[in-house]
Formats: C-alpha cells, sequence, structure tokens
C-alpha cells in the first residue's frame, strides 16, 4: 500500500493505528478522539465547500488553541484548499489591521473562517475583512454535504505559514502537504516517538513550532494536551503542575519559557514536582542562552527532570519546523570561543570556559531526517570549513518552494538562505546570530546577543528582557532593558560598565524602558529592529 502523501490520508492512517487516541482542549473543556476530529473535519471540508470554497484557494483562519483550529486546517486540506492561520492580536493592537490586510491582499484571501469564540475581535479587524467571505466555526458544525473528491495531492498548498517578522516584514511561506509529512516524519522519528508518549503545547498553534510540534503528536498518534498560551504565561508553575501530573513526556517551548518556569517555581517548592517522565524538552524558536538552559537544569534537578530531557534545537518557518535536533538521550552542550575573534574575524577559537572573553555557543545539534545543512560564505556562496562562521543554507523534504510573493530565498544551486550566522564544529550546527542583526561599530563587529547576555542576569533586568541595535546616525550601540528599577544613571552606568567589561565597548546609549516596552512578535520574541525605531 502506497504511503499516504497528504495530511488527511496520513491522519487517516493514523485513526486505523489508535482511533481512540484522545486531544485535549482546554478551551471549551473538550477532549475528543483522533477518529472524531477527522471525522469532524471532513464535515466541515463540505460545509467549507458549501460556503464556496475551491481547490487551491488560500483561506484566513483565525482561531484561538482550539479544536476548530484543526477542523478547519484538516478540512481545507481534504478540498485541497490552503490555510493561511492569522496570528491573535496582542494587548498593543496598534498595526494589527494593517497586519491583517496585508496577509489577506498577499495571499489573495477571499474568505476568512473566524472563531465564534473571537467574535468580539470582528470590531478589531475592521476594514480589514471589507469585500471578504466570513465564515463563523458555529456555522460549520452539524450535517454538510460530503465533500467533493478533487485529487488532491503532495504537491498541493496546505499552509502559507506568515514568518514572526523579528527581522522584517512577515512573508508567506508556502507550504505542501509533502512537506508537512516530512516535518512531521522528522519530529517523530527524531526524537523516537511511542505509543508511549504523551504530547502538550500551549504556544499558539498560528506559531510554527506549536503548530507542527502538535500535528506530530495527531501524526503519530499519542495523546494530545493544548493549552491556551494565557494559562501559561499567566500562572507558569501551575501549568508546569498541570502538564506533570497530566504524565506529558515530550513539550515544545522556546527559551523564555524555561526562564519563566525558574522564576515561578520557588526552589523550596521544586521537590513537590515531579518532572521524571518529561522525556524530550524542546528548546527552541528564539536563541537559546547558556544561562537560562544551566538555570533550568539545576533548578529541577530535585523534580528529577534530567539533564538528557533538554533538546536544543533550530528549525525556521521555510523548512515547515526543524533543520536540527540535538543528540537524543545526551546532556546539552555549548561551544566555548572566544568573543572578540568570533565577532571580529568569524573564527569559532574554542577556549577554556572560563577563559577572558569565552562566549557559550549552544549546539543545536545535527541536521533532522531528510535534511542538509551547509555553511557559506554569505558573499560568494563558497561553502566553508568547520569553525567558521558564515550563513546556514539548508535543503530537504520538508523546506519551502517559495514565498508567495517578492524575492524568493534560494541560492543559484538551489539552497535556502536562512539568513542566520552559524558555524559547524564537530558536524554539530551553533547558531550566532542573525545576518542582519550584526552590528558594525567603528568598523568591528559585534553581535547584539554579546551585548544582552551582558546584561541580562543584572537584578535590574525585568525577566532578563533587552535588546541591542546600532544607532546608524551615529554609529552608537543602544542597549534597552525593561525595568521596574529607577531610571538612574548610576543604573545606566552600571550596565554600560558591564557591556564594557564583555564585549571591551566604550561608548553604549542606555535605554531603561518599563515591562513590556519592547516590540514583540506575534509568537514573543524580542525584535531588536522594531525596538530602533521606537526608541531611537
Amino acid at each position: 500500500m502506497a504511503e499516504p502523501d497528504t495530511l488527511h490520508a496520513a491522519l487517516a492512517a493514523a485513526v486505523r493505528r489508535r482511533p481512540g487516541t484522545p486531544v485535549t482542549f482546554h478551551t471549551g473543556r473538550e477532549t475528543l478522539s483522533l477518529g472524531e476530529l477527522l471525522d469532524q473535519s471532513h464535515a466541515v471540508a463540505g460545509a467549507l465547500a458549501e460556503a464556496g470554497v475551491r481547490r487551491g484557494d488560500r483561506v484566513g483562519l483565525l482561531c484561538q488553541n482550539e479544536a476548530d483550529f484543526f477542523r478547519v486546517l484538516i478540512g481545507l486540506g481534504v478540498l485541497g484548499a490552503c490555510a493561511c492561520p492569522f496570528a491573535l492580536p496582542t494587548t498593543a493592537r496598534d498595526g494589527y489591521q494593517e497586519r491583517i490586510a496585508g496577509i489577506i491582499a498577499a495571499a489573495d484571501i477571499r474568505t476568512v473562517v473566524l472563531s465564534e469564540r473571537l467574535a468580539r475581535l470582528r470590531g478589531v479587524l475592521g476594514s480589514a475583512l471589507d469585500g471578504i467571505t466570513e465564515v463563523s466555526t458555529a456555522n460549520l458544525r452539524g450535517a454538510h454535504a460530503d465533500p467533493p473528491a478533487t485529487g488532491v495531492t503532495g504537491d498541493d498548498d496546505l499552509i502559507v505559514q506568515f514568518t514572526s517578522g523579528s527581522t522584517s516584514a512577515p512573508k508567506g511561506v508556502r507550504l505542501t502537504h509533502t512537506n508537512v509529512l516530512a516535518c512531521l516524519d522528522a519530529i517523530g522519528g527524531g526524537i523516537e516517538l511511542t505509543d508511549a508518549d504523551s504530547a502538550g503545547n500551549w504556544l499558539p498553534l498560528f506559531h510554527d513550532m506549536g503548530l507542527f510540534g502538535s500535528l506530530a503528536a495527531l501524526h503519530h498518534p499519542i495523546p494530545l494536551t493544548v493549552w491556551q498560551p494565557s494559562v501559561f504565561v499567566k500562572d507558569p508553575a501551575h501549568w508546569l503542575r498541570t502538564m506533570s501530573e497530566a504524565g506529558i513526556t515530550a513539550c515544545p517551548m522556546p527559551n523564555f519559557a524555561y526562564d519563566a518556569l525558574a522564576r515561578a517555581v520557588p526552589e523550596a517548592e521544586v521537590n513537590d514536582y515531579d518532572l521524571s517522565r518529561w522525556r524530550v524538552a524542546f528548546n527552541g524558536a528564539e536563541p537559546i542562552a547558556v544561562d537560562t538552559l544551566e538555570g533550568f537544569l539545576d533548578h529541577f534537578a530535585g523534580a528529577g527532570f534530567r539533564p538528557e530531557s533538554m533538546l536544543p534545537v533550530y528549525g525556521l518557518a521555510e523548512a515547515t519546523l526543524p533543520v536540527t535536533f540535538s543528540t537524543l538521550h545526551a546532556p546539552p552542550h555549548a561551544d566555548w570561543v572566544d568573543r572578540a575573534r568570533l565577532a571580529a574575524t568569524g573564527e569559532a577559537v574554542a577556549v577554556a570556559r572560563n577563559a577572558p572573553g569565552a562566549r557559550g555557543v549552544v549546539s543545536v545539534g545535527r541536521p533532522v531526517a531528510r535534511m542538509t545543512v551547509r555553511v557559506t560564505d554569505p558573499d560568494t556562496g563558497v561553502p566553508l570549513a568547520e569553525r567558521v562562521v558564515g550563513e546556514v543554507e539548508i535543503q530537504g523534504a520538508s523546506v519551502t518552494p517559495g514565498y508567495l510573493r517578492g524575492e524568493q530565498p534560494f541560492t543559484a544551486d538551489g539552497w535556502l538562505r536562512t539568513g542566520d550566522l552559524g558555524y559547524l564544529a564537530g558536524g554539530e550546527l551553533h547558531i550566532t546570530g542573525r545576518r542582519k542583526e550584526m552590528i558594525i561599530v567603528r568598523g568591528d563587529n559585534y553581535y547584539p546577543e554579546d551585548v544582552e547576555a551582558a546584561v541580562r542576569t543584572d537584578p535590574a533586568v525585568h525577566r532578563r528582557r533587552c535588546v541591542a541595535y546600532l544607532d546608524e546616525a551615529t554609529e552608537r550601540m543602544v542597549l534597552v532593558v525593561e525595568s521596574t528599577a529607577p531610571d538612574t544613571e548610576e543604573l545606566r552606568a552600571r550596565l554600560r560598565a558591564r557591556v564594557g567589561a564583555a564585549t571591551g565597548l566604550d561608548d553604549v546609549r542606555v535605554v531603561v524602558a518599563g515591562p513590556q516596552a519592547i516590540p514583540r512578535t506575534s509568537s514573543g520574541k524580542l525584535q531588536r529592529l522594531a525596538s530602533r525605531s521606537r526608541f531611537g
């Protein structure tokens, strides 16, 4: 029997293996079996067809972390249509309507599916939906005609994933059924999923790590529990207890979440938790800080969390999600290199951890199945030797066929340019920063990560949140820190001194801002380039 080449066919095969696999959504307190979810998705496909959706259409999708997100996504795939998930607005909604209008125009969207639970957001969308057919998820339930046979294949687009825009305007990344299935296979195989596993996710489903981490659980299939992001953000300690009591063995999170958990659980209460069943703790979606990683491992050792459960990973929307995984069953590790040489010459010269100017760069491992990685000179495209920093380029079955519009990200010989800087050491990838964010001050190179790392553990820096960027008008480094402390010259001088001691920079403008002042992407990443516009 031929292997399934569409998402709905692959999920149908999963249902045949384990039809009763539970899928639990805390929104609405809804639990259903995978078989029920797939049946309902086919019914939704019929309803969407009745609403005029056809093969090849791109359909906007605005849902919370709820069952309707999957019903609509899978239903669109059945029709050969393509889902374009919209990010939910943050508390600061400036520009949200314009962003959605831009996505609708870029993707030529004519139909938008809105969760009935988000009816209150209709006013926020405003004129962005002018001329667009709006479909409420409330109207997709019940009996509908069977969806038409469309001859969908693995080459049909299933999702357009809009990038977070941390360094540029969001781009629409086309992902086919084939791309998605390759991604799910790579995740499941890379962490050796078994029927004994159980997955959990609180990341937003419009974000690639949340979406494909969840789909990988359905694809295996294993039990899946989905929370709203607010459940984690409002009370990380309660979420951790709930997650551990549910027996979750695999969960994806970004670096900042591990910081949040260590802050939320006092040392005296750590032994009240049982994290011994947490087998795979993905750490990705943003730069991985050595102090965060080591701090979490040390803090939760008394709760039974094993160092080998922490899995630093690297991925991006253009690869559907995964590019490299750290070695399974082994503790994470960092490569300690000379910070000044790394920035000045691009050479990752190994030094002792306690050497002056040492920088720890966390290994994100080796390529996942059916993925290839190389590091090249950003200007010439020539592959570089190990321990030389260049642009990371990738090829593989889950790599996008291209963006919706505009510049395509491929080299002449077919490699996707990621825009990330990194180097290989012992065959393992180490990410050092973003090419667009490299800072040149009076002819010398600096990584913003190095400037930020110098101060992020200072007690005045609120939740370690800070960004560094270049004021191009003055060629001066700017450091913005969020803080609840008074903005005094003494504080700014202390932070400048910490940066100078770590990097040698002797002229830094420090901006002390309140909590939540630094701009973020829809997935929670701090935005350095947007900060330049806000703080000057």
